[in-house]
């Protein structure tokens, strides 16, 4: 039964709390794919609305599409996600459109070169730490004065490398920007509290999604330290990995009155994937 119906007000009862689930507006950054178009539909299928940022406009408009057939609200926009101009446009329009900005899931992000420290450049380095952990600063910044008027949830993706796991040689550029995502997440979880704003970050391990197709590594079997894990290295489920899905479900949770108290928490969903290979 689909819970967003249009002229239809519904609302649920949470810890005491009535929350009109189809007044609540969700961005979501990198929303084209994977986790993101994941979030994007299920949050949509429990009644919020649906404002999908990305700079793949086609991946973008499919995700809207989806969301509209199954009768959710919806709409796109093309943006570079490190772009401060573009990003505060962005929320000027979702805020012109709906009046209002509940839930920000900073999701957007690459893998980028993976090298050792004298084949990677300056340039991927800067490439890398900017569309990570500049982007999910300059989207935090500009949904901040939406978020404060009536508080809300952010939810960061960082990944289980840079947090648990180090032992992906020539990584050092994507690991570095996703432990900065974690601290960043901290700062803004007290610095935000007063305006009823919770921030957390999750760290996805292994994932079905199509993030590998932007990763290029450079003469990896040069730095590799040789490990040989047991077989099936995610202890949960062997070597399956999670789906966009089972993220999403953790992305929701976050978004949701059900955790009120959580705040600046990093939760990492892997399957114990990173405490073997940390």
């Amino acid at each position: 039964m689909k819970r967003a119906i249009d002229g239809i007000l519904k609302s649920r009862r949470v810890g005491g709390e009535i929350m009109a689930v189809t007044e609540r507006v969700a961005v979501i950054t990198g929303g084209g794919s994977g986790i993101g178009r994941a979030s994007a539909l299920l949050l949509a299928r429990e009644g919020m609305k649906i404002a999908t940022i990305d700079r793949d406009f086609e991946e973008n408009l499919e995700t809207v599409a989806k969301i509209k057939e199954d009768g959710g609200d919806a709409f796109a926009l093309l943006a570079e996600i490190s772009r401060p101009g573009e990003m505060s446009q962005a929320f000027a329009e979702i805020d012109s459109r709906w009046g209002r900005v509940d839930v920000v899931f900073a999701n957007a992000g690459i893998n980028g070169v993976w090298a050792s420290i004298e084949d990677l450049t300056p340039e991927d380095w800067d490439n890398t730490l900017e569309i990570n952990l500049k982007s999910t600063f300059i989207t935090v910044k500009y949904a901040v004065p939406y978020l404060k008027r009536q508080g809300g949830s952010i939810i960061v993706t960082s990944s289980v490398n840079g947090t648990r796991v180090f032992s992906n040689t020539g990584a050092t550029a994507y690991a570095c920007s996703k432990a900065g995502q974690v601290a960043f997440t901290k700062m803004m979880a007290v610095e935000l509290a007063r305006y009823k704003i919770r921030v957390n970050v999750i760290c996805p391990g292994s994932i079905d999604t199509n993030i590998d197709e932007n990763t290029e590594q450079i003469n990896l079997e040069a730095i590799e330290i040789p490990v040989e894990y047991p077989e099936g290295n995610i202890p949960l489920t062997g070597k399956k990995p999670a789906s966009p899905f089972q993220v999403a479900h953790l992305v929701h949770f976050l978004a949701s009155p059900a955790s009120s108290h959580i705040t600046g928490t990093e939760i990492w969903i892997d399957g114990a994937e990173s405490l073997l290979q940390g």
